[in-house]
């Protein structure tokens, strides 16, 4: 179909069409998410069967995370060359193999390369870039709240996949677990195949919230690895790039890194039983939903700098207290700080997402999952040097404190980045 010339609306439908687009990008989302539940789940059994080392297991677990990031930046460039429908496709597969090829593991290195590559680049290329993505060519206004509602995707994921995964490794035995991750990211792409599009333009449609003067951007004809590298060699340097790279890299530290890793072994440390700890981190991604999307709608109308620095500053000063809310039971403070933090856990990325949007532009997505992967990176290295702390220490209080400073400088980082606003947004 013929996109109208500028002047010249199209025919609407009474929900535009780009909320479509964005629903099924949150249930391929979710989809995609059922793996990211599944190591916490995994790992005994998989050292009770085979006898691999928690280090082995691990090892593929920290691949993972690492392509998991890696790969974003890359992914973000494919769907510019090939578009947003075959990528997701091919990585929906990629993670349906490789949750379902290891039914058949034997050895250590069908795990890893199960686990760590599959999944690893599977999950990366649906990662927040792919939000980013989206947002970008189907809405102009509303950008951050469809960022937050997509980004809370993953969240949503792991809610849904978490308990159903426990039971099913209870009972039926991990490999049941396996195949319905497996079963489930198969089952969203006839889903992607049929109602998602790259662009409104593939159907005769401007962009969600496009006035009559908006231009479509020329597509992208250049590789795809040249373009990511080009992408990251220009936007480095820039000093926005690294201010905002480090203080996400600060925001996966804090959270992938530290809470998702060390929460319940640390709450344990204090006397608190597993199963009660594991359900407090259950409760901060419950609450995520709400904070994320929450953030999206408030960075439509506010400045996305402050709203950064408040976020990141309210976390560093949660986290220095938390090693005095640690007991054997679940008291009302230890409850205000899972409500507080899980309100507060992914809700800087919408305005991350659009900081870079303002000052990349076209490229802001590839940008964006550069930044994403120093989050990746930041997850992983705090991950690890919190557990040297609880080993040289005995306690993980100096990892929550450390990581609590981290956070007022990711703040003040935040604060110095300069305000740009981008020509083609438009009020809200």
């Amino acid at each position: 179909m013929d996109v109208p010339p500028p002047g010249v609306p199209s025919p609407s439908p009474r929900v535009h069409r780009a909320w479509w687009v964005a629903l099924v990008c949150f249930v391929a989302l979710v989809g995609a998410a059922g793996f990211r539940a599944t190591p916490s789940v995994f790992i005994d059994p998989l050292h009770e069967e085979f006898g691999w080392s928690h280090g082995t297991i691990s090892f593929a677990v920290g691949l993972n995370v690492l392509l998991y990031g890696l790969t974003a930046p890359f992914a973000s460039a494919l769907m510019e060359r090939y578009g947003i429908r075959q990528v997701v496709t091919v990585a929906l597969l990629l993670i349906s193999a490789g949750s379902g090829l290891t039914v058949f593991m034997r050895a250590e290195w069908q795990l890893v390369l199960c686990w760590g590559l599959l999944v690893g680049v599977g999950s990366g290329s649906m990662a927040l870039a792919f939000a980013a993505t989206v947002a970008n060519r189907w809405f102009v206004a509303r950008r951050g709240l469809v960022s937050g509602i997509l980004t809370a995707g993953s969240a949503t994921g792991q809610l849904v996949f978490l308990p159903l995964l426990a039971l099913l490794v209870e009972g039926a035995g991990w490999r049941s677990a396996a195949l319905v991750v497996c079963g489930a990211a198969l089952t969203v792409v006839p889903l992607v195949v049929w109602l998602l599009r790259d662009r409104p333009e593939d159907i005769g449609l401007r962009p969600y919230g496009a006035g009559p003067g908006y231009e479509t951007p020329e597509a992208d004809t250049g590789g795809a690895l040249r373009r990511t590298l080009a992408v990251l060699g220009g936007a480095a340097r820039t000093r926005v790039f690294w201010l905002l790279a480090g203080s996400f890299a600060i925001c996966g530290a804090s959270s992938n890194g530290l809470m998702s890793t060390h929460f319940v072994p640390a709450a344990h440390d204090h006397g608190m039983a597993v199963p009660v700890a594991a359900s407090l981190l259950a409760a901060i991604g419950v609450l995520d939903l709400i904070g994320t999307v929450g953030s999206g709608w408030l960075t439509d109308r506010f400045d996305a700098r402050r709203l950064l620095a408040v976020y990141y500053g309210l976390r560093g000063l949660s986290l220095l207290l938390l090693p005095m809310l640690f007991a054997g039971s679940v008291r009302p403070p230890m409850v205000f700080f899972i409500v507080f933090y899980g309100l507060d856990w992914v809700a800087t990325v919408p305005p991350t997402m659009a900081l870079c949007r303002e000052h990349f532009g076209a490229d802001g997505a590839v940008v964006f999952g550069w930044v994403l992967a120093a989050h990746q990176a930041g997850a992983s290295v705090i991950a690890f040097v919190a557990g040297l702390v609880r080993d040289a220490t005995g306690t993980y209080d100096l990892a929550w404190t450390g990581t609590g400073v981290l956070c007022a400088l990711a703040a003040l980082m935040a604060l110095v980045v300069r305000r740009r606003r981008a020509d083609t947004e438009v009020p809200v």
